[in-house]
């Protein structure tokens, strides 16, 4: 049965909702959807007592280690964190509270190659049940192409079943963000979640475009609900019109 599951995105420090594809290292800063004036552990808490479990915490570059450590410290083994992690400091985030690690960049080159020994060095560090592998990815001629460094460089590995069955023995779930559409509140992007539905092996969460109920209906219906799914910017709870926080919280309890 598809789910809600709930994002706390840190930028700088802060819990934002940003246009994925403006993610930069130089340059202006990112497209802001929305800014929060309250803490990451005012998220954390709120999740908490709404039993919304596997949500994730995403570190979009540096200035976001403590705000990460507060949401975690506040639902110790609620949630998951990504942005940084690499097999050196993976069991540290453990300890710190995240129930798995969310890793994607570490697992390649500076030039996109796929690192086998990285994602063996995880496994080795953390276990892996206790790993995400993210392979948000973006549309190419090759279909979808993962991207690394927040969003910024293609990889040499496609969102394939070949290449799903070749991680899946190696991690406890796989988070997908549409990064072509993620922040937009446009639609989801439909033929990717039918694609992973089909496959639907591991437990999956798609993130990227949802901006309705009717889109979370959507992805429920494409992925035969096999697949879970991120709300940010069309969410009320950051400042979005598309999507109230409490028609999800209903939705997970319906079943």
């Amino acid at each position: 049965m598809t789910r809600f599951r709930p994002c706390i995105d840190l930028h700088d420090g802060q819990v934002k909702q940003i246009v994925g594809g403006t993610l930069r290292d130089h340059g202006a800063g990112p497209t802001e959807n929305f800014v929060s004036e309250k803490p990451s552990a005012w998220f954390a808490e709120k999740f908490h007592r709404d039993h919304l479990t596997g949500g994730h915490v995403i570190k979009l570059g540096p200035g976001n280690e403590s705000s990460a450590r507060e949401a975690l410290a506040t639902w110790p083994g609620g949630l998951q964190v990504g942005g940084g992690i690499t097999p050196a400091n993976a069991g540290e985030w453990i300890d710190a509270g995240a129930s798995h690690v969310i890793v994607t960049s570490v697992l390649f080159d500076a030039d996109g190659r796929f690192l086998p020994s990285q994602l063996a060095g995880l496994v080795q560090a953390v276990g892996r049940e206790r790993l995400v592998i993210d392979l948000s990815c973006r549309r190419t001629a090759r279909g979808w192409t993962v991207a690394m460094n927040r969003w910024q460089t293609l990889t040499d590995l496609d969102v394939t079943e070949e290449t799903l069955d070749r991680l899946a023995p190696h991690c406890d779930e796989f988070l997908i963000h549409a990064a072509d559409v993620e922040g937009l509140c446009g639609g989801i992007d439909g033929e990717l979640v039918e694609f992973l539905g089909n496959w639907g092996k591991l437990p999956i969460t798609y993130a990227g475009g949802a901006s309705s109920l009717a889109d979370v209906a959507k992805v429920a219906a494409l992925s035969d609900g096999k697949l879970d799914v991120t709300v940010g910017s069309a969410l009320d709870l950051f400042g979005g019109k598309g999507v109230r926080y409490d028609d999800l919280v209903a939705w997970n309890r319906r079943g």
